[in-house]
């Protein structure tokens, strides 16, 4: 698991844009999605106690949970023209702001999570998070979210027929909607509060998440079929301005990088607990499981996903090749 940044994307990062002097505002504000108790608000709560104790109270943290300061998109644009300090994002939204970060959202550029964690520890998650900083925003450390897998209210999905003329609900990127189109599928993007209301009144009739979304949300209430296809293992961030985290001095720097490293260490820790737990909910609720063994068709199927994402980044093939032969 990620517990550094390498001294080499922090010189990487630095390249990019020098500030002198130290950071203007000691008083940040943080923004987080997600609601008390969730593994990343814990999480994020400790990164700012530990960025307030390593800086010895230069640099004060205030998190914002539950989206109160706007939606995500809103949230990550504030980061990046520095109106915000720090948010906690998914890679999902951040993909069409910056290219190398929508690799991440290409289906099944992952073999598993371990895998993820492997790449994102080395150049790969380097050429990451370079691409991010150059957009104005600066991973500090990666934080796990799973895999998502498919949900609905009427069958499991065990083959790529199984989603024909099924209506999927997909975050709003168009790699997603590639995907279920590929599939045969209907994509629906929406927004995640709609999600619930439409699967109760068929509006769509399926959608795809990790197991404590599926689980905290209600979700399996109205859509109590849920199959382990594990098509997306999207990470995701602490994220801070890039120009701001360049204005600090080193020690500075290395301290909120600690700080970081710490929280995702404990973000991780406190995801895997709450998978299991998730699971065992909605499993005693009579949810209805199963894991797809054979995921060769679906991959087969994304074929042109690929395609029209490396006829449009063409230089992005060196980074998705480096992704699939990372062991």
């Amino acid at each position: 698991m990620c517990q550094k940044i390498t001294s080499t994307l922090i010189g990487a990062v630095a390249a990019c844009s020098i500030l002198a002097g130290a950071a203007q505002a000691e008083d940040w504000r943080g923004w987080n999605i997600h609601v008390d108790g969730y593994p990343n608000t814990v999480a994020m709560d400790k990164f700012a106690e530990l960025l307030s104790e390593k800086t010895g109270g230069e640099i004060t943290l205030k998190m914002f949970h539950g989206g109160t300061l706007g939606s995500q998109p809103d949230a990550i644009e504030q980061v990046r023209l520095g109106a915000l300090e720090v948010g906690n994002f998914n890679l999902g939204p951040i993909g069409p702001i910056a290219p190398e970060a929508n690799v991440v959202s290409l289906p099944f550029i992952f073999k598993d999570v371990p895998h993820m964690f492997r790449v994102l520890e080395g150049e790969g998650g380097q050429r990451i998070a370079e691409g991010m900083a150059a957009k104005g925003l600066l991973p500090l450390a990666w934080y796990d979210a799973g895999a998502r897998s498919f949900y609905n209210g009427a069958k499991p999905v065990n083959a790529p027929e199984d989603v024909e003329g099924m209506k999927v609900r997909v975050m709003n990127n168009d790699l997603y909607s590639g995907m279920i189109s590929e599939l045969g599928g209907n994509p629906s993007p929406m927004a995640f509060a709609e999600v619930y209301q439409s699967l109760k009144t068929g509006v769509i009739d399926g959608a795809e998440n990790n197991w404590p979304s599926y689980e905290s949300t209600g979700h399996y209430e109205v859509a109590p079929y849920y199959s382990l296809s594990q098509h997306l293992i999207i990470p995701e961030c602490i994220c801070i301005n890039a120009d701001v985290y360049e204005g600090l001095s080193d020690e500075m720097k290395a301290a909120v990088a600690e700080a970081a490293q710490e929280s995702a260490a404990l973000q991780r820790q406190l995801w895997a607990e709450r998978e299991a737990s998730s699971r065992e909910k909605v499993e005693a609720a009579g949810v209805t499981t199963n894991e797809v063994v054979d995921k060769a068709p679906f991959q087969a199927a994304m074929a042109p996903v690929y395609e029209g994402y490396l006829a449009a980044n063409p230089d992005l093939r060196p980074l998705v090749e480096l992704i699939q032969s990372t062991d």
